[in-house]
């Protein structure tokens, strides 16, 4: 799995939520770079638990300010924010109960939620804040 590359096209426009986006990358491909270089299953589970923390307070900050702007799609977009939450919830399972195989979900799920929700869930948001 390729590590994902911060791309302008990820920016909402506000440098809170960038910042938070690209610290978000950054883990992800940490947890990429410790699978691929067979870290131990606590390490693991010690960078899931951290992803799962720092998402669920992005996506609080990112639903205030969703909110304050009356943004258009807020329903929407925090039906995804809580179905990437469940996903999440269920991968940091999924891998406690069987590491190998929770290895290869998180290799093949992760990085292309994320990339799917900056590319289409934000870039509206962008759209509207912008």
């Amino acid at each position: 799995m390729a590590q994902i590359e911060w791309k302008q096209e990820y920016s909402v426009g506000n440098t809170t939520i960038d910042h938070e986006h690209e610290h978000l990358i950054e883990q992800i491909n940490q947890l990429y770079h410790d699978i691929n270089h067979s870290a131990d299953s606590a390490t693991i589970e010690a960078i899931l638990g951290d992803i799962q923390a720092d998402i669920s307070a992005h996506f609080a900050m990112e639903e205030l300010l969703m909110q304050e702007a009356k943004f258009t799609e807020f329903e929407k977009h925090k039906e995804d924010h809580q179905l990437l939450l469940d996903q999440i919830h269920d991968m940091i399972f999924s891998f406690h109960e069987d590491p190998i195989s929770g290895r290869e979900l998180l290799i093949n799920k992760v990085s292309d939620w994320f990339s799917h929700h900056f590319t289409s869930f934000d870039a509206r948001l962008h759209e509207q804040l912008g």
